[in-house]
Formats: structure tokens, sequence, C-alpha cells
């Protein structure tokens, strides 16, 4: 009676390998694909040019470079250009570079740049409290529950929203560069990011084990606060340790030199800065999602009392309405988009086929931006900010755009992209209420649908 069963397990096995070998290649699968790829006059030529070439400098459409200029009927005064390095902060930086056109108007300033070190230090601070704080609230579930393993896997990134600079500038405040200035592990966050993490893992394991063993919510906490010490003195090592006080003076552009004034971050933003960023309204265009709704993503909070992310889905041509009349009032627009996609980086060009990767290949390459976001091909992996548009026959042409990879890339730090790519690639847009119509605001006093974090549209948090 005992070997029945394992005559069983050995027919199931066996009939499973059956079933895989179906699929695989073999001789005859090997023998069609090589009479399938008898190469052609054109094939022999790329494939010449492919083995010794660049791919990108072979799809480039020269066409396309060639009409293309830098020429705008609309641009925002702005001054500098911001560089986040081998870190992925675009999000902080963009949302800073939103304020800084204000500054330097305010105060006449020839250029201004506040400290992104220092939110990032309270951001970091943050996420470090929100993951243990996850951790004890999911530490009855097993670490192969999805919702438990996507806490594990980002306890410390870089990546964040538009909703994270609103709540880190409103708990902490701003400060000048001058005033805490970057360090190498700031510009440089992996080795950082890397050891704080396997730190905050092993505190993960720590709280659920504690848990496990019987603690209560108080006794776990009192754990956390330990282990959030010695995470603190780590960052404070790599960053250094974010000001209470500083004196701030400055000289205008007529050489005027201010008295030099003593404030705290937090009143630095208020008098100085002064702009509510709860005025900001976030506009996403989600092709997977019900249009005209109101959605909110769990487990997106940077702060632990704060609110996950939540936006209103639109069509893409109203994001791009608003935004239209946001940069021709001079108000900067924060943006979220899939950079990786039909970037010419050598000149700073977004535009749609740029790239005509099919005329190497001889295959069709399209999705759509639905199935991009579905099938992972695609993201909303970076934040920039747009300053100006080029208008004609009261519709946009091409928008500029402001990057924080330095004044050596692009076209001194800036781009130009064409608006068949913001159609495409764009998935964010920051927009000041001033500009937006009543049945926005009746959207988001509606109840927001809750999607889960491993939603495609949400990879900027990486």
């Amino acid at each position: 009676m005992k070997s029945i069963p394992s005559i069983l397990l050995i027919v199931v096995l066996l009939s499973q390998v059956g079933s895989a070998s179906q699929g695989a290649i073999d001789e005859p699968l090997l023998e069609r694909l090589r009479a399938s790829s008898i190469p052609t006059d054109h094939d022999r030529a790329m494939y010449n040019a492919l083995t010794e070439n660049d791919i990108n400098k072979l799809a480039l459409n020269r066409d396309m470079v060639n009409a293309h200029n830098t020429l705008f009927s609309h641009k925002i005064k702005t001054k500098g250009i911001t560089n986040q390095r081998s870190s992925g902060r675009c999000w902080l930086f963009a949302g800073l570079n939103i304020l800084r056109p204000k500054m330097i108007e305010k105060y006449k300033l020839s250029d201004f740049e506040f400290s992104e070190i220092y939110l990032t230090f309270y951001d970091k601070l943050e996420k470090a409290n929100t993951f243990l704080e996850s951790v004890i609230a999911t530490a009855d579930k097993d670490l192969m529950d999805r919702e438990a393993e996507f806490i594990i896997r980002h306890p410390f990134d870089d990546g964040g929203y538009w909703d994270y600079v609103v709540d880190l500038i409103e708990k902490y405040g701003v400060v000048p560069k001058e005033v805490m200035p970057e360090t190498h592990n700031s510009n440089n966050t992996g080795m950082m990011n890397r050891l704080i993490t396997r730190k905050l893992r092993q505190n993960a394991s720590v709280l659920r084990n504690m848990y496990r063993d019987g603690a209560t919510s108080e006794v776990l906490r009192e754990e956390k606060t330990r282990m959030l010490e010695e995470i603190y003195k780590m960052m404070t090592l790599n960053l250094g340790e974010p000001p209470t006080e500083f004196t701030w003076r400055y000289e205008d552009r007529d050489t005027v030199l201010s008295e030099p004034r003593r404030y705290t971050p937090q009143d630095f933003y208020s008098e100085a800065v002064d702009v509510d960023l709860k005025d900001y309204i976030c506009l996403v265009d989600h092709p997977l999602q019900e249009r005209n709704r109101l959605y909110r993503i769990e487990w997106t909070r940077n702060i632990s009392d704060g609110e996950d992310i939540t936006f209103v889905n639109l069509p893409v041509a109203e994001l791009k309405k608003y935004t239209l009349k946001s940069v021709l009032d001079d108000e900067p627009v924060w943006f979220a988009n899939d950079v990786g996609k039909q970037n010419y980086r050598e000149h700073g060009i977004l535009a749609e086929s740029i790239y005509d990767y099919s005329l190497i290949y001889s295959t069709d390459f399209r999705l759509s931006k639905g199935d991009r976001l579905l099938l992972r091909d695609s993201s909303p992996n970076h934040a920039m900010v747009l300053i100006g548009v080029d208008v004609k026959s009261d519709k946009p042409v091409k928008w500029l755009v402001e990057n924080s990879w330095g004044g050596d890339r692009g076209d001194s730090g800036k781009w130009t992209m064409y608006d068949s790519w913001f159609d495409e690639y764009v998935y964010e847009v920051v927009i000041h209420k001033k500009y937006l119509p009543n049945d926005i605001f009746e959207i988001l006093e509606s109840e927001p649908i809750i999607l889960p974090p491993w939603d495609p549209m949400w990879e900027l948090l990486e």
C-alpha cells in the first residue's frame, strides 16, 4: 500500500517532464530557425555594421536631428543646472528646482541652489523609520507574502515622488546649499545605501523574532528607537548632521549685500521661499486604470505618519493642457517620465522615433503605452522640470526641459522634448491648483481607489 503513492509521484513527474519537452528547442526547431535566418543583402550590411558599432548610432534618425532646433516661443527665466550625480534623487532635485526660480526672482539673485543633501538626510531617516514601522505592522505575515516581500525589498531607496518633496519640506524646511553642501556619499549613494539596507534588514529580522516571542508593540517600538539611533549615526558619518539653525546672507544682481539673518530651516522655507506646496496637485496618465478617478497607492509613504501617494488619473491630453497653462504663466512643472526611451543624450533630444530600430532589424517593436506599462517595458523612472514651450497655432510643438544631470550633458543640461514624446513617455505632472477646473477638485474630494504598491506605474520609488 505504501508504494502506490511513490508510483503515482513518479508518473506525475514523468508527465511533467514530457510536457516540458514539448516546448523545448530540439534539432528540428534549430534547423527551422537556421533556415529562416538566411541573410539578405540588408542583413549582411547590418551584420557588418552592428558588429563594429553601437546600435543607437546606427538607429539614429539623422533627418530628425538635422531638423531639430532649440527655439522656444516661451521660456521661464532660470539660472544654473543642478547635478544629482550617481544618486537616484531626481524627484528631490526636480522638486527643489521648481522653487529655485522663485527664490532667484524674489531676491534678484544671479544664481541659487537649495541644499539637496539636507532633505536627503531626513528622507533617508524617515524611510528607515517607515520601513521598521512597516515591519512591525506586517510581523504576522510570512516573508513570501507579496505585501511583506515588497516592504523588505524597499528599506532605503533613493527614489521618491512629488508627495515626498511636499511632506519633507513641510516638516523640515529647506536651507541654502552652502549651509549643507554635498558629500561624496550623497553624490554616490550606492555603497551607503547597500550597507544601511543590510543593517535595516538585520533589524527587521530581530523585530520579527521578537514579535514571534510575544513582544508587545511598546517593546518593539522601544527596540526600533534604539535601532534608529544606530542608523542616524551611520547617516551622519556619510552625510554630516543637518543644521537646526543657520545664518544666510546674499548679494543681489545689483551687488547690494544683505544683512546677515538667522533662520531655522522651517523659518527659511516659510519666510524666504513662501510657497504653499499643498497647492500643487498630482495628475497622472495611467492608461491601465479608469480615468477621472482618484487613486492611492498602498505602502508608498516615506514619512510614517504621512499619507500614501495620491493622484487624479486623466488622459494625457488633459495633463498637457494644464501643463501648457502653467508654463505660459511662468510656473515650472515637475513631471515624471521614462527617460530611457528615445533619448538622444548627446544633443538633449527626447523625440519619438529619434531611434529607428525597426529599420535595422526589419521588425515591428511597437507597444501601446498601456501595454508598455503592463509588460514592464516602460515606467516613470525619472523626474525633471518643464521650463519652456514652443507653441504654433495654439498647440505645443516641443517643450524645454531642465534636467539634474549637470551642465555637461544634453544641451548644457537642458533637453528638448517633442510633443509626441510627451504623449508616449510622460506619466505624471504636478500642477498648481489655480490652473485646474472645478471638476478636478470634485475628484479630489472623492474616496480614493486603492492600488497595490507593485502597480506598474510606480517604479519611481526605486
